[in-house]
Formats: structure tokens, C-alpha cells, sequence
């Protein structure tokens, strides 16, 4: 029998290890957590075979996943390289850097352990291991670094085949510097406008109960676990602080630009965003194709929808409800795969509701 052990198991862990069982039901799961109403939850509900404490019976693991905040990955690469690990196992990570987590890896790598970094670029606002779900990742980028383990790179894949991701294999430096970008400096921006936006409505409490749209949309990520952010933004401290000098320029200059009274300048601001974020939505991103339509805020307003696109075989890659806002109309984001597939349901929902032509 083939032996999995979890350390970590938040929501990327639960759902990992959610997704083992899907797909190869008969390995036996394994894993700890500081937290034991986690173990506790994932035993009640089928999601692992036994609980221990730390790395109590690791020594049975074929693979073993480290699935806790880029610091204890850290710490616990240390501590696996002076533990009698069964021969031939596979280690992996989730953490959300991959520089430091490869140094740390160093005494694994240098007795021939198979050390395969990795992070899945999905997640939740939501947090704990009540939060998986086997479908998580479905259909998102999950980088790797092989380390020159390229068998196990593979072995890997198939023990999460059931995440149904899109495999990229990265250096670390590359994966720190795209993730840096499109990740962790979102997320410090998410958490920034909350807490400014928070401040100024200090004595103004309606200020944040009217807080809607697109300041949800743009601030969603703040919910995200802060002791995770606290790890990533220490471990990817260096690269993260570059990116946050640019951005601050950029709002630097726009600021400037509205005291001048620069109409050309704000405008220029304004379009090159807008044509930058228009090309995430052309067939160059494929195979995502995305259609938007006017939603009213009724009861099984979604649901009519999806029995639409169903009883046409439409097959949905993602759904998101955008702009939602008490009584108003909100516009519903529909993602499919292929571009004749958003045409047939332009062609099945036309009637029903108003197509948005929309770039953002």
C-alpha cells in the first residue's frame, strides 16, 4: 500500500489530500497539524486514514506533502533531512516561494532525496480544512520545481491528477519573481485599501456597510490568512519590496498628475490600464474564453442560467458574479474553453438577458 503524509492540512492540504482520494482510494493518507480539531475534522470525514502529532510515522511515507506556511516548510526540510526516511520517498511542497524552500531543501537534495518544489496558484478567501474541496485547483497553474527528480517531477502529477491543473515547471527564481507580481503584491494592495478604507470610515461606520462592487471585487483577497501572508511576505521579502516600490511610483505619478490638473496625463493612466487588461480576456490566454451578461438580483437568477447553457451541453470552465450590489443588477461572468463554445451560448442566453461587451 502506497502511504501519504500530510503536514498541513489547511485548505490547500485538505484539498490536495481530497483529491488522493479521488483518484487512488486505496493509498492510505496520513497527516498532522498544530491544530488537532483539524485532524479531528479530516478523520470525521474521510479525508485521511490516521492523525499523528509532528513527523510521527513518517518513515512509512511513499510521498510525504508539506502543506503549512513557507517558514515551517522551511523548518521542516531541516528536520526530515535528520530523519530515517523510507527509501525512495518523493517530498513536495504547496509554499507560495520557492527560493528559500530550495535552500532549505539542500541537506534532502544532497543525500539523494527526491525533493520536487511546487505551488498551486489557486486558493480561497476562505481558510482550514473545512475549506477543501477536491476541485480547488481545477483547470489553474501549478508550477514545479524538479531539481532535476524528473521521474518523481511525474509521480507527483499522478498522485494530484485529480487536481486536473495545468503543470508549468519553473526555476525558483522565475516562480518568485512572477508570483511576487500577480500574487504577493495584489494581496499587500487588498489588505492596504481594507485597512485605509477601514481608517477613514473610522467614525463613518455606513461608510464600510456601503462598501460594495468593485471595492469587493478588488479587496476579496484581504480575507486571506494572515499568519500565510506573514510567511510569504518574510520569505519573499526582497523581490516583493521591489515590486511594491514600482507600484508606489506608479501611484505617485498618477497623484501628481490629478494635483497638476494633467487631463492628458490621467487619461494615459486610465487607457493603458484598460488596454493591458483587456488582453487578459483575447484567445492569447486560451483555452479561457470568457461572456458577460446582465444578471438581476432575484431568486435562481444563476441557476437559470446554468440550466440554459445545460440544456445545450455547454460546459462551464468558471462562473463569478461581479459588481453585486442590493437591488441593482450585477454582471455575471461566464468562462469557457473554447471561443465557439462562448459564441453558442451568446446564441442561447441572447434572448433571455443583454450581452455585455466588457474588457475588464
Amino acid at each position: 500500500m502506497i502511504t501519504v503524509f500530510f503536514k498541513g492540512l489547511g485548505l490547500i492540504g485538505s484539498s490536495l489530500a481530497q483529491a488522493i482520494r479521488l483518484a487512488h482510494p486505496k493509498m492510505e493518507i496520513l497527516a498532522s497539524d498544530p491544530q488537532a480539531g483539524t485532524t479531528a475534522y479530516a478523520l470525521d470525514h474521510g479525508i485521511i486514514d490516521q492523525a499523528t502529532i509532528g513527523f510521527d510515522q513518517v518513515e512509512r511515507a511513499d510521498f510525504i506533502v508539506l502543506a503549512s506556511p513557507v517558514s515551517q516548510i522551511e523548518a521542516d526540510l531541516k528536520t526530515l533531512a535528520k530523519l530515517n526516511l523510507k527509501p525512495g520517498v518523493i517530498i513536495t511542497d504547496v509554499g507560495s516561494t520557492k527560493s528559500t524552500v530550495i535552500k532549505a531543501a539542500q541537506p534532502l537534495l544532497a543525500q539523494g532525496v527526491a525533493f520536487v518544489g511546487g505551488h498551486p496558484m489557486a486558493g480561497s478567501h476562505k481558510s482550514g480544512v473545512q475549506a477543501g474541496r477536491p476541485d480547488l485547483f481545477e483547470n489553474a497553474f501549478y508550477f514545479q520545481v524538479p531539481n532535476g527528480h524528473l521521474k518523481a517531477t511525474k509521480q507527483i502529477q499522478d498522485l494530484f491528477s485529480a487536481t486536473h491543473v495545468k503543470w508549468l515547471t519553473v526555476t525558483p527564481q522565475e516562480h518568485d519573481q512572477i508570483v511576487s507580481q500577480i500574487s504577493h503584491l495584489p494581496h499587500i494592495i487588498a489588505a492596504a485599501l481594507v485597512n485605509q478604507t477601514n481608517q477613514r470610515f473610522k467614525t463613518q461606520p455606513l461608510g464600510m456597510r456601503l462598501a460594495a462592487g468593485g471595492f469587493k471585487s478588488v479587496t476579496r483577497i484581504a480575507a486571506a490568512d494572515p499568519t500565510m501572508w506573514t510567511a510569504i511576505l518574510q520569505a519573499n521579502g526582497s523581490i516583493i519590496r521591489q515590486q511594491l516600490t514600482g507600484f508606489i511610483d506608479q501611484l505617485h505619478q498618477i497623484d501628481q498628475a490629478i494635483g497638476a490638473g494633467d487631463q492628458t496625463a490621467i487619461h494615459q493612466f486610465f487607457n493603458q490600464a484598460k488596454v493591458s487588461r483587456e488582453k487578459l480576456n483575447q484567445p492569447a490566454r486560451a483555452p479561457f474564453y470568457d461572456l458577460f451578461l446582465n444578471l438581476s438580483d432575484e431568486v435562481g437568477a444563476i441557476a437559470k442560467v446554468t440550466h440554459l447553457l445545460a440544456n445545450h451541453h455547454l460546459s462551464l470552465i468558471n462562473i463569478q458574479l461581479l459588481e453585486v450590489r442590493d437591488e441593482i443588477d450585477g454582471i455575471l461572468q461566464l468562462t469557457f474553453r473554447t471561443a465557439a463554445e462562448v459564441k453558442t451560448a451568446a446564441t442561447v442566453l441572447a434572448p433571455h438577458y443583454e450581452i455585455i461587451d466588457r474588457g475588464d
